[in-house]
């Protein structure tokens, strides 16, 4: 069950986070960087995961969402595990599932640094990484070096993928470069989450609108479907967990929407209505937002760099969205946004999420977080 969550919060609060906060002088980036390649390295290893998961690890709620179960119901959102290297360690952290990536199609370097802003009086971060990934293949060869495939467990926890879009890419082409990272991840993901929502990758967003997200989607579960009929699997297959099999065939890989909190409810209304008629699984309820609303007043110059907002000034927001979005779909809703606290993921849970997801409150909060989520989830005192 690991250490109280109380415990690991202090912990983390006292002597770990102002360690990891004044390394590298203070460049964020730098130190996701090697966070990352410690958890790839030194914490994917046997003993070691075993370790942390005795002293961090955390059980929570159970939850089956578009035929995955989830161990516990809060993850890891995409964008701190970029390259999938490090997909072994997160269980061991607390975590219920993990989304890997943001992917695409070809490997690119993303935009320039710095890049990366932290806004400690406000518990926020600014991004404009831009996609920074080795592309789908590379992944794809990341996840088979540690024989992750879909639902044989062997990362502990469900594994979704989120795809994007390569820069190079023209808008026009967009649907074959999704198309592209699919085919190659879907052998390794529980679900795939389709990202048409980041601010930081030009002209990405206008993949929203109505007539072109239904162009995506049809062609991405139309794709699910046909590799899912062309991928029978034995009966006594023990790489493949159950939750992946329908009558001796791999069911179609679950294809989740990620939206941007930034859209007025008719927008919302249009995108939650060609999910549903294109036979999404999901939605993903939010991204980072372009609006800068309460920032701390230490933190206000910060406000014009460019780049999208996460962290404790998201958290309303993406409260409204996700009720919106619970209000007006059947589908179910992954929240994440601005969620700092146990409390921020229970009011998502009362507000009908199935399932919340940590970015920016793991990087304050540490492995803490998803303890006291775990936790109350576990109690009873969220939904």
């Amino acid at each position: 069950m690991g250490l109280p969550a109380g415990l690991l919060d202090a912990g983390y609060a006292q002597l770990i986070r102002p360690v990891l906060f004044r390394a590298h002088h203070g460049d964020p980036e730098a130190i996701h960087e090697d966070l990352i390649h410690l958890l790839a390295g030194v914490g994917s290893a046997a003993p070691v995961r075993a370790l942390i998961r005795l002293l961090a690890g955390s059980t929570g709620r159970s939850a089956t969402v578009a035929g995955v179960r989830f161990p516990s119901r809060v993850g890891l959102a995409a964008g701190l595990d970029k390259d999938a290297s490090a997909v072994l360690a997160w269980r061991g952290l607390g975590f219920g599932f993990a989304e890997l990536g943001t992917v695409t199609g070809r490997a690119q370097p993303g935009n320039d640094r710095p890049r990366v802003f932290r806004l400690r009086n406000s518990r926020a971060l600014i991004n404009r990484m831009g996609f920074n990934n080795p592309g789908a293949a590379a992944v794809a060869d990341t996840l088979a070096a540690r024989n992750v495939y879909r639902g044989n467990g062997a990362a502990g926890l469900p594994v979704g993928l989120s795809i994007g879009k390569t820069k190079v890419v023209p808008l026009a082409e967009a649907v074959e470069d999704y198309l592209a990272s699919f085919r190659i991840l879907a052998p390794h993901a529980d679900y795939l989450a389709v990202n048409v929502s980041s601010p930081n990758t030009p002209g990405l967003r206008s993949l929203q609108d109505g007539g072109a997200l239904a162009r995506l989607l049809g062609a991405l579960i139309a794709e699910s479907a046909s590799l899912a009929s062309r991928t029978s699997i034995g009966a006594g297959d023990p790489s493949l967990g159950s939750s992946a099999r329908r009558e001796g065939e791999l069911s179609p890989v679950p294809v989740f929407v990620k939206v941007a909190p930034d859209l007025s409810w008719g927008q919302l209304d249009e995108i939650l209505a060609t999910c549903a008629d294109s036979g999404a699984s999901g939605v993903i309820a939010t991204n980072t937002t372009l609006a800068r609303d309460g920032l701390a007043e230490a933190d206000r110059a910060r406000a014009g760099e460019a780049g999208g907002l996460s962290g404790a000034p998201l958290t309303v927001r993406a409260r409204e969205v996700v009720r919106y979005v619970v209000e007006h779909t059947e589908l179910p809703v992954m929240g994440v946004g601005g969620v700092m606290t146990a409390a921020d993921a229970a009011a998502l849970f009362d507000l009908g999420a199935s399932l919340v997801q940590l970015y920016t409150g793991f990087i304050y909060g540490g492995p803490g977080l998803p303890a006291a989520i775990n936790a109350r989830d576990r109690e009873g005192t969220g939904s």
